[in-house]
């Protein structure tokens, strides 16, 4: 009974801020003026239900950190209720509240570089777990050059904001939130699943273990150009929740270039991105030299615990390319090498990345809410890391205790269906080649199904 008391009360806890939510729905209209681009308050609420089955594959052995070889299934459910203020002008305050649920492959986030389900990292179990996903302000001060129109959106008021501006975040949000936007290639729950298509898999960027931190980013944007320079916080230990907000000794720096153009009349975009991290990491090497110095007398990622002894740096340079074909289909590219000396920090096991697909819009069969998309991935990794790994080291999300090495290739395809105003049907359909990076496994048919609603 305890028990069962005790999950009522959480899960009242957890639906009071979409609760909140719908009372601001309700409530806006009346605060707002005759102008849609006057309001003062936003209300917008998204759930996501993401279900993957990988059917039994050929290996002929299984580390501790292998993909399971049988049948196996996961999920992810997401329900997030996101609140905004005008405080002053040209000023956004926003408030994100999230509840997640969900399981991964083999009960564990291992044996991929490229995971099939973007949202699998906020998942803890299957017992909803509310938290505070954003919490962070937005300034903007406008500087002319003529005006450009922003729908209301989720975290974003309607209004006109200049083309040349200047816009400061700070708080408690994501790095994705303002770096590597791209039009056919960024959403998870809207667009493709796997982590490699909707921002570098080798862009190891500072978050804490549910992809959010604390810090600032600086846009500028002058006529055709754009520069983004930010700084966040990244975890306490590698790839765990607590985050290090000593954002003087340990952080993640990123500054992105953006140039938009026009090709044979259709717009395009132009984006370079590096990265620095600075945090207590250990190096491969180190790894590596403990591991032969230690022979059978470890587990886990035990050579990485003992080889992270003082900061180290890491760093990371990429290319991200959107281009409009035609009014139907547009065309993404990333790719990005990183230096892959060290561990990895926040994100995945990959070193160098490229992600290349088509987005292409159902007007072209007179359903105009549908989308389709194709996109093939390559992961790779450094030198360093794959000695260690050959040499039977153990990671935190790869580890087989061998290696026949080859890049992970992954082909990726979606067909959202729109059922609804603001209702989605995606399945999914994804052929992983050389399972995290061994040849020896594999290959591996992942089918999903996404629902996603907003308002």
């Amino acid at each position: 009974m305890r028990t069962t008391a005790s999950r009522f009360i959480h899960l009242a806890y957890v639906h009071f801020g979409y609760l909140l939510t719908v009372v601001g729905l309700l409530i806006t209209p009346l605060c707002h003026a005759e102008n849609a681009d006057s309001d003062l308050f936003s209300a917008h609420a998204q759930t996501t239900f993401n279900w993957q089955y990988h059917p039994a594959y050929s290996a002929p052995y299984t580390g501790p950190n292998s993909l399971t070889t049988g049948p196996d299934n996961m999920y992810t459910l997401s329900v997030t209720a996101m609140l905004g203020v005008r405080p002053w002008a040209n000023g956004e305050f926003f408030y994100n509240t999230e509840m997640v649920e969900g399981v991964p492959f083999s009960g564990n986030l291992v044996g991929l570089g490229g995971f099939t389900n973007g949202e699998i990292t906020r998942a803890g179990g299957t017992s909803p777990a509310e938290y505070r996903q954003r919490l962070f302000l937005r300034q903007t001060w406008n500087n002319g050059g003529g005006s450009d129109h922003v729908d209301d959106e989720e975290n974003q008021f309607a209004g006109f904001i200049d083309k040349n501006r200047f816009v400061l975040t700070v708080g408690n949000f994501s790095t994705l939130d303002v770096f590597d936007p791209n039009t056919y290639a960024k959403d998870p729950r809207t667009q493709f699943m796997n982590w490699g298509n909707w921002t570098y898999a080798a862009w190891d960027y500072a978050a804490d273990a549910r992809g959010y931190s604390w810090g600032f980013a600086a846009e500028w944007y002058l006529n055709d150009w754009a520069l983004r320079f930010g700084r966040m916080s990244g975890p306490k230990q590698p790839n765990l929740l607590p985050d290090d907000r000593a954002l003087d000794k340990h952080y993640g720096d990123q500054i992105e270039i953006e140039h938009a153009h026009i090709l044979n009349e259709h717009p395009g975009k132009v984006r370079v991105l590096a990265y620095h991290d600075r945090a207590i990491m250990a190096s491969f090497n180190d790894a590596l030299s403990w591991l032969n110095a230690h022979p059978g007398q470890y587990t886990g990622p035990d050579a990485l615990y003992a080889a992270r002894n003082n900061e180290k740096d890491k760093y990371g340079i990429g290319i991200n390319v959107e281009q409009e074909i035609n009014e139907n289909i547009g065309y993404f590219l990333r790719a990005m090498v990183s230096d892959g000396h060290t561990e990895t920090y926040a994100f995945t096991e990959v070193d160098d990345s490229l992600s290349t697909g088509f987005a292409i819009k159902g007007n072209l069969w007179q359903r105009n809410d549908d989308a389709v998309g194709i996109a093939v991935l390559q992961n790779y990794l450094s030198n360093d890391r794959r000695r260690f790994i050959e040499a039977g080291g153990i990671s935190y999300f790869i580890g087989d205790g061998s290696l026949n090495y080859r890049p992970e290739t992954i082909f990726e395809s979606y067909y959202s269906f729109h059922l609804f105003k603001g209702g989605w049907l995606t399945p999914d359909y994804q052929y992983i080649m050389n399972p995290a990076y061994n040849a020896d496994r594999g290959p591996v048919h992942v089918f999903a199904f996404r629902f996603h609603a907003e308002l």
